[in-house]
């Protein structure tokens, strides 16, 4: 399949360099990134969550009306709405964005802002949860018969949704995690699976046990893999270099001043989830892995989420990049320190050289088998 880029849709510029001064919802600077985005070679946009962010599907429907081309995925968590309103509302998007939609399911990694809404199971059990929302999902969306469900987590008779997606069968369902439980869940279950950039050896162990969770649920091939990234570019080595040690720099400024988003979590605190846990190992392995990760960010943020990143020019983050795809990734996250001129750098400079490459790669392996 061809490569495809995922990019943020912010809706205010705050990052962790830049403190937030206006509300969280900035409605011109939403479209304005979107279109972004859109202009600049990009596939596909994120709308995150967590507990008090704006809600993502409906600001997803308004970026809706302000592009064309660019798919739109919503992340969502299951706790916050029964999966059959859940069916019906995103199959209403999927119709409002021309069929542009798709979801990204949180099973969720915090205990603190899961409780924020009202969910206190524990972890193990939102897994077990996520995987009979998404079962209900894809049934929702492709039966035209009255369906029963009975699980642990969710029990209904006799639903069925009057409207579908415009999608045939149905929209993509993303999901990310690096448990053992959420490895289980999202090779069973997802059609794209997300990581969080480690080193290319951990990269490389993960996908193996995908593999393996995917065969044992019977899958024929294992789920698409996305991986995430936060690119810092300049024209040379050098120059990206310092602009990297001075977002280092810019990040503790923000730390120390009290004003980051309510989104970027405590640094102070140790992670729950293993993705950041297995990127603070990484921390503790070096700052700088294979041809240009770098990790002095995620030490710095406790290791946050998406906080690996791929320092150099854009000839070298193409590279970088494509050693991952040599692995077999196929879907890149990527998401600025500086969100709005980054995601215009980032697709004008380095999503041509990976499509390209790409493309001349694919073509030889066609010759090759034509030959």
């Amino acid at each position: 399949m061809p490569v495809e880029f995922l990019g943020i849709a912010g809706t205010n510029p705050a990052s962790e360099v830049t403190p937030r001064t206006g509300a969280a919802l900035d409605l011109d600077y939403t479209a304005k990134l979107a279109r972004a985005h859109e202009d600049n070679g990009w596939d596909r946009i994120l709308f995150a969550y967590h507990s008090g962010s704006p809600d993502p599907s409906q600001v997803a429907a308004y970026v809706a009306g302000k592009t064309d081309r660019i798919n739109l995925v919503v992340a969502h968590r299951p706790n916050v709405a029964y999966p059959t309103l859940t069916a019906k509302t995103f199959a209403t998007l999927d119709h409002l964005s021309g069929a542009r939609f798709e979801v990204h399911v949180i099973t969720g990694g915090s205990t603190a802002d899961q409780a924020a809404e009202g969910d206190f199971l524990a972890k193990d059990d939102r897994y077990g949860r996520t995987r009979e929302f998404i079962q209900i999902l894809k049934q929702a969306w492709t039966s035209e018969e009255r369906i029963d469900f009975s699980g642990q987590h969710y029990q209904f008779e006799r639903f069925v949704a009057d409207i579908k997606p415009l999608q045939q069968p149905r929209p993509r369902i993303s999901f990310g995690g690096s448990s053992a439980a959420a490895y289980a869940v999202g090779a069973a279950e997802a059609d794209i699976f997300a990581l969080w950039g480690e080193p290319l050896a951990g990269t490389k162990k993960q996908l193996a046990t995908i593999d393996a969770e995917a065969a044992k649920a019977g899958r024929a091939d294992r789920p698409v893999i996305q991986i995430a990234f936060r690119p810092i570019l300049a024209p040379t080595e050098e120059l990206a270099w310092a602009k990297a040690e001075s977002i280092l720099g810019r990040i503790k400024t923000v730390q120390a001043s009290g004003t980051a988003a309510p989104r970027f979590r405590d640094p102070r605190k140790t992670p729950e989830n293993a993705g950041s846990q297995r990127l603070l190992q990484a921390v503790e392995a070096g700052e700088r892995h294979d041809r240009a990760l770098w990790t002095a960010p995620t030490g710095l943020t406790g290791g946050g989420g998406n906080s690996t990143a791929l320092v150099g020019t854009p000839e070298t983050v193409a590279a970088a990049l494509l050693d991952y795809y040599d692995l077999g990734v196929r879907i890149f996250s990527a998401r600025g320190y500086d969100i709005y001129d980054d995601a215009v750098d980032f697709g004008r400079y380095v999503i041509p050289l990976v499509r390209e490459e790409v493309a001349h790669r694919e073509h030889a392996t066609r010759e090759e088998l034509a030959s």
